[in-house]
């Protein structure tokens, strides 16, 4: 067993004992479980937060899309739109949470609209969308586990090994377990990273400045917005709609409605870009790999990171990188297991079996943990492409929830509940349908400006679902007020 296996292996077990610590002194109940109590304050929200949103990607994504096509998918990965969106919209979404007891994304639109249909509707398209999210995350694990071990560990072991230990602590210690090991893991990551970032471009080329001059000198253009296809107006729209996107994600609002209160998520807004620094340093180290190993084609350019890493360094210290990106992968991957399991069975199962008792439901809850996880290690192992199409589809189905969440959040809300399940629903359709037809706004319209034909369809698909969730409101509400109207008559007081 190789030097770096074993560092590896220390973090695992470091992780599993952090997790099942995490529940002591706690009455593990439905709430605990899967919102921690509502008590996690500005600091263990900044570390949970920073969990969720700093994955695999932050390892395998960011340096690879560096390396491979070079300032567009690198500016992409640096995206505080996120933060803006957090400062505004999270503390009014947290208030209404803490102040009608909302344990899952589904119970918040279910108890907006007063519709149990549509927590059924908005549980299924999270669903649908966070199963391949967590399936690239086992994925990326794999690989980051089998490369730092050297090969000593084949990335199906690895996979296998990390959903056991998730589902340990998730199944013990809920939002507890992922928030504790979301300690370690975001100081780890941040210290290795930082380091790197540092090391490379001062080791291979004398300065980063250099760096882009060697690469500038390389690869004329390189380090340039194309005037067409990654454009800048693809830059701007691919943004907007990730981070609109971004906090639907069921495990996102599981980690807000974990919050202590509405000004700890406003604070972690103020601070959390400071945090990107991270993603700043795995974009260094993927274009200091641009020259040092020029040779990754397609899949193994997101390896760039730890080519350089064993170019660099000891098998020990490229143990404790993977350890690092190791937990990059299990900390979101805990958070998806929590929140979905408690979707399942709050928002399906209990709308099934309406006398449920809260105890039934905390134990059916938790034992949805494994299930869920071998369900999509089923998928990891056997899905192909059509895992990576709907994980390509993930951000565009989650952005069609954003209409009415953030409509239900005026002081008088426009939308009806017919005009969101029809924005819903419209919007999820064209979304399969330009995903699997392959369709932009480029092949749509071919003699249209670049200006246009880049914008991210994603995004134009939102439009048209506002629309026709303000129409259908609009023509729904007329209607009941008819109704009401003709009763008045009828019935006169």
């Amino acid at each position: 067993m190789n030097a770096a296996l074993l560092v590896i292996l220390f973090f695992l077990v470091l992780c599993i004992w952090l997790g099942l610590q995490a529940r002591k002194g706690k009455e593990m109940n439905m709430e605990q479980w899967s919102v921690g109590g509502r008590g996690f304050g500005s600091l263990l929200m900044f570390f949970l937060l920073a969990g969720e949103m700093f994955t695999t990607y932050t390892f395998l994504g960011a340096s690879g899309g560096a390396y491979r096509a070079g300032m567009p998918p690198a500016l992409y990965a640096f995206n505080c739109f996120y933060f803006v969106i957090a400062y505004w919209l999270l503390p009014p979404v947290w208030k209404y949470a803490k102040e009608n007891k909302v344990l899952s994304q589904s119970d918040f639109y279910e108890k907006k609209y007063n519709s149990q249909a549509l927590g059924i509707l908005v549980a299924i398209i999270s669903v649908v969308a966070v199963i391949p999210y967590l399936v690239m995350q086992l994925k990326g694990l794999g690989i980051i586990v089998s490369e730092a071990s050297y090969g000593s560990i084949s990335p199906h072991v690895a996979i296998v090994v990390g959903v056991i230990a998730v589902t340990i602590y998730v199944t013990v210690s809920g939002m507890h377990g992922a928030a504790w090991t979301a300690i370690i893991k975001d100081i780890l990551i941040l210290s290795v990273m930082v380091f790197m970032g540092f090391y490379f471009p001062f080791h291979y080329y004398g300065g980063i400045q250099p760096m882009f001059e060697a690469i500038d000198t390389a690869k004329s253009g390189f380090l340039l917005f194309p005037e067409q296809g990654l454009s800048i107006s693809w830059f701007v729209s691919a943004t907007i709609m990730t981070a609109l996107a971004f906090y639907m994600f069921p495990h996102m609002m599981a980690g807000i409605f974990s919050a202590k209160s509405g000004k700890s998520l406003r604070i972690n807004a103020g601070v959390m870009p400071i945090y990107q620094i991270i993603i700043v340093f795995s974009l260094i180290i993927g274009f200091s790999g641009v020259i040092q190993v020029p040779d990754l084609k397609g899949p193994d350019t997101d390896l760039a990171l730890f080519k350089m890493a064993k170019l660099s360094f000891d098998p020990w210290f490229v143990g404790v990188i993977g350890a690092a990106g190791a937990m990059a992968a299990l900390i979101p991957s805990s958070l998806v297991l929590t929140a979905t399991s408690t979707i399942l069975s709050k928002n399906i199962y209990k709308v099934w079996k309406p006398n449920t008792t809260d105890q039934q439901l905390a134990k059916l809850t938790k034992r949805l943990v494994p299930v869920i996880a071998l369900v999509t290690l089923f998928f990891t192992f056997n899905g192909g492409d059509s895992i990576l199409t709907l994980y390509l589809m993930s951000y565009s189905f989650m952005v069609q929830l954003f209409p009415a969440l953030f409509f239900s959040l005026w002081k008088k809300n426009p939308v009806t509940v017919q005009g969101a399940f029809a924005g819903m629903i419209v919007g999820s359709i064209i979304v399969i349908y330009s995903t699997i037809a392959e369709t932009s706004l480029a092949t749509l319209f071919p003699s249209w400006p670049n200006v246009i034909k880049d914008l991210d369809i994603g995004l134009a698909v939102l439009i048209i679902n506002i629309a026709v969730t303000l129409g259908v409101s609009a023509v729904t509400r007329k209607s009941a007020a008819s109704v009401e109207d003709d009763a008045d008559i009828i019935n006169p007081a």
